[in-house]
């Protein structure tokens, strides 16, 4: 293995290292990482075509992460934050840029239209990451910037949409907005249905596999599947990919695909950010520098007044405007993702040397958000700004903030949610049985498919310290009951968790585990039993609570010399 590997990911891990600590996307190092290590730096590798088929694959996984967002029963549970906060931040930044490319660039009237909404979008992955490591993501504030970051990710489907124009085709503007309008009406409505009436009974189909491999690779060819039809038909391959994520996010399975695919993902994004570095033209970017920086900093300025405006008009606390103005100041991923798109399909809607500019603009508007918000921080804390509200709402209207998580839906879960459901105590369950699930959803229960033993999954369903107040295993696999306790404990270690056992042997080994109380089937039916013989015969009450008590005490310690592990 050459030098230049082991240099390569030794840069990228002193990258993601620094850049984390500054609290920037990891993303941003595999950028940096690719420009260090391209051909006007370093020279470590040249772009061949299999660099460019995987950064190829890396832009289909980041349409597809942006698509699987897109839910059309939480747009229209949100719909009038969404578009009316989320539509009125995009016009009003792309009405305040409009005349300043205009006044500043050669470009077509389309140009500046186009490269004035690609500004307007900000960065979702890394504005709720900020909102996750600064715990605001649950505030009012962070419900409002997420109603923003879910409609330009909406926003994605006319624009990809326009592309086909872009590349050349002749203009009529009336023509153009009802063609692209048409388009996209009809591309989301054929998400709902395809989503319905097929993906959904062939994730089930496959989930009854219960092959993680079969799972994942059904999810892959589906993303392929829908870029290969889009290109086919005229329409971007990164279309198709988008639409296959918003396909995904219309079944039941969306968390189990997030969780699964999230690994893989990542590899292609940083793979895609990488050959994006190495493709900026450095040279250029180095005789434009200061049109680079100045760039940056009209950018940052004139989507923080846009925003704020925005925000007071709607009676936004002047506090939460301003973080929601320093939060979206940046450019985003989608940005990227369309000049890089119409980089590599030969599109000009304006000259290339203008896109690698525009590309470096966003990618240091991105690097400044953490930077200006750790500034704004301080003066805050030093003029004692009155901090905002902490009022407490879900993100998600259409989704469950959980005290209690089920894993496991049998006959056991089911009775244990049952009777939080008539306490009106939040839960969420979870199994890998198709049927139990499906059923349970037709009950009126909140039940997901969902694998109670994977990490990811269970932190997708809410599973936090301080957050869930309890988990339920209900698993009737020991081996897999164990591995779930294992796994909540990786997460939230001082977590109560309650497990079903079957015996008393399984009963230990869940507590010696890390579970707070295992409940024997086998034992607790016959002390129930018990308990009715006594009240037959005339027990008191208090004698049978006292007497059950003891049996339980101690882990059932009473019993041990009376019955054998081999048949309790």
């Amino acid at each position: 293995m050459s030098v230049s590997v082991l240099i390569f990911f030794a840069l990228i891990f002193v990258l993601v290292f620094l850049l984390r600590t500054a609290r920037v996307g990891a993303l941003v190092a595999f950028l940096i990482a690719g420009i260090v290590s391209g051909p006007f730096v370093l020279n470590l590798f040249q772009v061949d075509d299999t660099g460019r088929f995987l950064g190829d694959l890396g832009i289909l996984f980041l349409w597809f992460n942006i698509g699987l967002e897109i839910n059309m029963k939480r747009l229209w549970q949100m719909r009038r934050t969404i578009f009316g906060f989320g539509a009125a931040q995009v016009l009003m930044v792309a009405v305040m840029l409009f005349p300043i490319l205009v006044g500043i660039t050669p470009w077509s009237i389309l140009g500046v239209v186009t490269v004035s909404l690609l500004l307007a979008m900000s960065s979702t992955s890394e504005d709720l990451q900020l909102l996750t490591d600064r715990n605001q993501l649950n505030t009012e504030m962070g419900h409002q910037t997420f109603s923003i970051l879910l409609f330009q990710d909406l926003l994605s489907i006319p624009l990809l949409a326009t592309l086909p124009v872009l590349a050349g085709r002749s203009f009529n503007f009336g023509a153009t907005v009802i063609d692209v309008l048409i388009t996209s009406v009809m591309l989301i409505f054929g998400v709902v249905i395809i989503g319905r009436l097929i993906m959904t009974p062939l994730l089930r189909l496959v989930s009854k596999l219960k092959s993680r491999e079969a799972f994942l690779l059904v999810v892959m060819l589906n993303i392929v599947l829908w870029a290969v039809i889009m290109d086919y038909i005229g329409l971007p391959a990164g279309l198709g990919a988008f639409l296959a994520g918003m396909l995904m996010s219309e079944t039941i399975y969306n968390h189990q695909i997030r969780a699964e695919i999230s690994p893989y993902a990542l590899l292609f994004l940083s793979l895609f950010f990488i050959s994006l570095g190495m493709g900026l033209n450095l040279d250029i970017l180095v005789n434009n520098w200061y049109i680079v920086a100045l760039g940056m900093v009209g950018l940052v300025a004139v989507k923080f007044s846009a925003l704020f405006i925005v925000a007071r008009v709607r009676d936004v606390h002047v506090t939460d405007a301003r973080l929601i103005a320093l939060l979206l100041s940046q450019g985003g991923e989608f940005g990227l993702l369309m000049f890089q798109t119409m980089k590599t399909s030969g599109i000009q809607a304006v000259p290339a040397a203008h896109q690698e500019i525009l590309t470096a603009i966003i990618i240091l508007s991105m690097v400044s958000t953490p930077f200006l918000l750790a500034i704004y921080d301080m003066i805050q804390k030093s003029k004692r700004i009155v901090r905002s509200r902490k009022k407490q709402v879900n993100v998600d209207e259409n989704t469950v903030v959980p005290e209690v998580i089920i894993c496991g839906f049998g006959r056991v879960g089911q009775i244990i949610a049952h009777i939080l459901r008539v306490k009106n105590i939040p839960y969420v369950a979870l199994d890998l049985s198709v049927n139990a699930v499906m059923l349970g959803r037709e009950n009126g229960y909140n039940v997901f498919y969902g694998d109670s033993t994977n990490q990811s999954v269970l932190r997708e369903f809410g599973l936090a310290p301080r957050r869930v107040k309890a988990v339920v295993v209900a698993l009737d696999n020991t081996s897999t009951a164990r591995n779930a306790v294992l796994t909540i404990k990786s997460i939230a270690p001082k977590m109560k968790i309650f497990a079903r056992a079957r015996n008393l042997v399984e009963s230990r080994a869940l507590i010696k585990e890390g579970a707070q109380e295992a409940w024997p089937e086998t034992i607790e039916s016959s002390l129930m039993l018990a308990s009715g013989v006594l009240e037959q015969l005339g027990v008191s009450d208090t004698t049978i609570s006292n007497t059950i008590a003891e049996m339980r005490a101690e882990n059932y310690s009473e019993l041990d010399n009376a019955i054998s592990d081999k048949h309790n």
